[in-house]
């Protein structure tokens, strides 16, 4: 079976849900998936279901905290957040986080390239490009390296053109309506 590049972006929610829907159908079948999730920690609720399917590994690469660059969200939004989110002058991302993000970052070109998985999910990849934690080249190195057999799915807000230039599946999340907009938290179980 041939295997493709998927890239699930847009403002709307539901693409880390859909990648893990995705996941979920190929431990189905026995198919060998890692969910390596970029900006994150094991404090999502999927987690605990997650790591109990055994065709799934879980693997995370961030800190317990959010970074946005300055201008990006409203002020009264970034004081809801308070100490969970980092504000870094745009194209200026913390090294620490950097440096972090690079360990995924070879994690990523090991997983494509070895055929060890079946599917390779790269959740919030596109959100490391867009704050500049990684590079084009660097994305471009993951889809050079990707061994034929591997489907590769790229997900979060923000994917660049010349990934959805690459990708056989774009599905783009069109935001209409969130409670969020009303002042509504992530919710246990739904948003995290």
């Amino acid at each position: 079976m041939k295997s493709y590049v998927q890239v699930y972006t847009g403002d709307g929610k539901g693409k880390t849900t859909a990648a893990i829907g995705l996941a979920v159908r190929a431990a189905g079948v026995g198919k060998k998936v890692l969910l390596l999730q970029f900006m994150k920690s094991k404090v999502y609720s999927e987690h605990a279901v997650l790591d109990q399917l055994e065709p799934i590994t879980v693997e995370t690469v961030g800190k317990p905290f959010f970074i946005v660059p300055e201008g990006m969200k409203r002020d009264e939004e970034l004081r809801r957040w308070g100490d969970d989110v980092v504000v870094f002058p745009k194209g200026q991302p913390p090294q620490e986080y950097k440096d972090l993000i690079h360990i995924g970052q070879e994690r990523a070109l090991q997983a494509v390239s070895t055929g060890d998985f079946d599917i390779v999910i790269l959740d919030e990849y596109n959100m490391a490009l867009f704050f500049g934690l990684v590079e084009e080249e660097e994305g471009r190195a993951i889809l050079a390296a990707r061994n034929p057999d591997v489907e590769v799915v790229f997900t979060g807000r923000g994917a660049p053109q010349w990934l959805l230039d690459e990708a056989d599946l774009v599905t783009v999340m069109e935001a209409y309506r969130h409670y969020y907009d009303q002042g509504v938290e992530a919710r246990l179980g739904i948003e995290h």
